[in-house]
């Protein structure tokens, strides 16, 4: 998840949220955590992106992964996204 980084750098997300998608059933809280970091990494390059994304998948995103993508996100969307969860 990780390796992304570098093209999220280059404004190219499709890896991250397809990874990120992947990642949802991993049984390591730490690919929960780098896969949240990846998705708000990716925020920052495209928000309307980010929150089509985590609108569509809140429900079956793993709560570690939620909690590291909306961080940096206004106190009102992060409410709304964890509610839908």
């Amino acid at each position: 998840m990780l390796s992304t980084f570098y093209y999220i750098r280059q404004n190219d997300l499709d890896d991250t949220y397809r990874y990120a998608q992947i990642l949802f059933n991993d049984p390591e809280d730490l690919m929960h955590k780098a896969s949240g970091w990846m998705l708000r990494e990716a925020g920052k390059r495209d928000i309307p992106r980010l929150e089509n994304f985590l609108t569509r998948h809140a429900p079956a995103m793993p709560r570690t992964m939620l909690r590291y993508a909306i961080e940096k996100l206004p106190a009102a969307k992060r409410k709304h996204l964890m509610g839908l969860r």
